[in-house]
């Protein structure tokens, strides 16, 4: 009887743990079914070709670097001088030296036409183009300092030239030269820069005064016989000093 009870007891206890795994099994199988699906629908919402350690790279930035050449600046405040220009005092220019920041520098040759350059002090430009001056430059430094160097030399501004208009015009007085026309300009422009003629001038009476190496010279121009634009005329250099005459009737 004892016995019976015992096992009967045991009999109930393993039958009802078994009842309750069975209800457990069912209420959580659609919890795990539902889990075990949520890596799939992740996966499935990544666009293909996104999959991997890193992202690729355009064919551009797997191309080897580009071998540096020299590619001299071009300064915002340099000007396009003539072919042929060549330097005199007072040209500001600017020197650089491939590779060599510290040797850069920019300037006013001084009234003997010298410039003052790193390492190498006064150099006298002036009477040079400035492809000379490159060269002349490339010369000195290779010289002593450096080892096949490259130097460019750029025209930063002229130098100031002035020409004098007196007598018979609107605005005597004293004119620079138009940057674009450094060497000189025609005797009907300087004119017309001076205001233009009065109304007692008389243009056949004109004096030009132009001081040279052997002393002054004096010309004497007839302006009338000219007509600006048709290619005649007189060349007023720079230093020239105008004379409009005055008309005697």
């Amino acid at each position: 009887m004892i016995i019976r009870l015992v096992f009967g007891q045991h009999l109930d206890f393993s039958e009802g743990l078994n009842r309750l795994r069975s209800q457990a099994y069912r209420r959580w199988w659609p919890a795990a079914l539902a889990f075990s699906l949520v890596p799939g629908v992740l996966l499935a919402q990544i666009p293909p070709g996104n999959i991997g350690l890193q992202p690729s790279l355009p064919a551009s930035t797997l191309q080897s670097p580009a071998v540096s050449t020299f590619n001299p600046s071009n300064p915002s405040g340099s000007v396009s001088a003539p072919a042929g220009y060549v330097l005199s005092a007072n040209d500001q220019v600017s020197v650089e030296v491939f590779g060599e920041d510290d040797l850069r520098t920019n300037g006013r040759l001084n009234p003997e036409g010298n410039l003052s350059v790193p390492l190498l002090g006064s150099i006298h430009l002036a009477g040079l183009t400035l492809t000379q001056a490159a060269s002349r430059l490339t010369e000195l430094y290779g010289r002593d300092y450096l080892v096949s160097p490259k130097v460019n030399v750029m025209l930063l501004g002229y130098a100031k030239r002035r020409f004098s208009i007196l007598g018979q015009v609107n605005r005597p007085g004293s004119y620079e030269m138009p940057e674009s026309s450094p060497g000189g300009i025609d005797l009907l422009e300087a004119i017309a820069m001076a205001g233009g003629y009065t109304r007692i001038a008389a243009p056949e009476r004109i004096t030009v005064r132009r001081q040279g190496a052997g002393g002054d010279q004096i010309f004497k121009v007839n302006a009338k016989r000219f007509t600006k634009g048709s290619g005649g005329g007189f060349h007023v250099e720079p230093g020239d000093t105008i004379t409009v005459g005055e008309s005697i009737f």
